[in-house]
């Protein structure tokens, strides 16, 4: 994630470096302790149920581009994905090992970790190696989710706030590429396609992120 936001900013890689450790300093959390159990698994459910994780699984094709540039056309039923950025355009098979891959391509697949999660996080928490905890927050309901394995990053760890619809509102983050522990960010933008509901604003203190031009097909 850092990576993208970097070249996002530019210019304002200073400001951000003063910012970060001033946040290291005063703002830095331990990763919450959490409650696993019925009430988690409850909780997921409303979340997926709200923004109709089952249609999501019905899928074939999303589109969309990241800030800084990065494109997507990820095909859902064959499992590939082409990445374009700059003058780059790159096609990865997501059926094969990432050691297989060139230096290229497995940068591709990075951009591809990061910036996908950023619009389907949601729809992740039930993925194999999950594991799901309540928390009490001072605004709506708390679910923690830790990956324990995959991606690139396993063990980043998700303080999901939601609302009483079952729509985030928010996330607090624990990951290993974040020197800010629980960093908040915001899930905003809500957009309804095909009637599956994604978040495309992720407003922060530190960047605003926004992702663009969303197409799903069946």
């Amino acid at each position: 994630m850092i990576k993208a936001i970097l070249k996002y900013l530019g210019a304002g890689l200073v400001v951000l470096i003063i910012i970060g450790i001033l946040a290291y300093l005063f703002i830095d959390e331990s990763v919450p302790d959490g409650t696993q159990g019925q009430e988690a698994e409850a909780l997921a459910d409303e979340m997926l149920s709200a923004l109709n994780k089952q249609g999501y699984d019905s899928i074939a094709v999303i589109e969309f581009t990241y800030p800084g540039g990065h494109s997507y056309v990820w095909d859902r039923v064959s499992n590939q994905v082409t990445v374009e950025w700059d003058n780059n355009e790159v096609f990865l098979d997501l059926n094969q090992s990432p050691e297989d891959y060139s230096t290229l391509q497995y940068e591709a697949y990075e951009y591809f970790l990061n910036d996908s999660f950023w619009l389907v996080a949601p729809f992740k928490v039930r993925d194999e190696g999950v594991m799901r905890s309540t928390v009490k927050v001072n605004e709506g309901r708390g679910l923690l989710v830790t990956y324990t394995s995959g991606g690139v990053t396993p063990g980043d760890s998700y303080l999901w706030i939601i609302d009483e619809k079952g729509f985030p509102k928010a996330w607090k983050l624990w990951t290993s590429n974040v020197p800010i522990g629980g960093l908040k960010i915001g899930w905003g933008g809500w957009t309804e396609k095909e009637g599956v509901w994604f978040s495309l604003f992720h407003p922060s203190w530190v960047v605003d992120l926004e992702i663009k031009n969303l197409k799903v097909s069946y």
